[in-house]
């Protein structure tokens, strides 16, 4: 199994970035078992849980910290997770990873992709 994220970069304050999580080593079936979330960990600040969606899908949670301004989604046939921020600010920059849970088994993150929102 593996995490790969991708989609960062460097933007300027009030921009968008999507952020993409593609997973291997599942089947369509499997992924869609695990909870996917997002979370972010920014220079000397604690890791923080950006966003969790269900396995289908049918329920999302995010941050206070992004509520209103990001959507995470996921798409089962492909396997991948996203995560769209927009309005972004100074304060979201971050490493931001990605975790696929699975309730009682597996838990895989993936490497990070770097989000710099700088002028």
């Amino acid at each position: 199994v593996q995490l790969v994220e991708s989609g960062g970069g460097w933007v300027q304050p009030g921009g968008s970035l999507r952020l993409s999580c593609a997973a291997s080593g599942f089947t369509i079936s499997s992924f869609s078992l695990f909870e996917m979330s997002w979370d972010r960990q920014g220079p000397g600040k604690e890791r923080e849980l950006v966003a969790t969606i269900t396995g289908i899908g049918d329920n999302i949670n995010y941050a206070d910290s992004v509520k209103g301004r990001s959507t995470m989604s996921r798409d089962n046939f492909k396997t991948r997770a996203y995560l769209q921020m927009n309005s972004l600010k100074s304060e979201d920059t971050a490493m931001y990873l990605c975790n696929a849970r699975l309730p009682g088994g597996g838990d895989y993150w993936g490497q990070g992709t770097q989000v710099i929102v700088s002028s």
